[in-house]
């Protein structure tokens, strides 16, 4: 019965470490002194390069990358 329970417990947490993983490649606004904000987040890089490229034809002043977001999970001590 305890091992029932602990599996329960654990299958949410593992099921959104794995949905994070499968986004993994991301387009984001360069924004003042280094940082970034995500605009959108895609499972293929060549899905993300497609959006990339729509995004600035429509928006050419915009200031976008291609990144892979590694999304580093808790550590665990």
């Amino acid at each position: 019965m305890a091992q029932e329970i602990n599996n329960s417990y654990l299958e949410p947490q593992s099921e959104k470490t794995y949905k994070k993983r499968l986004n993994s490649w991301a387009i984001a606004r360069l924004l003042p002194d280094m940082k970034r904000e995500i605009v959108a987040r895609f499972r293929s890089r060549s899905d993300a390069d497609g959006h990339l490229q729509l995004l600035l034809r429509v928006t050419p002043e915009a200031k976008l990358t291609l990144i892979f977001d590694c999304q580093q999970d808790e550590v665990v001590a």
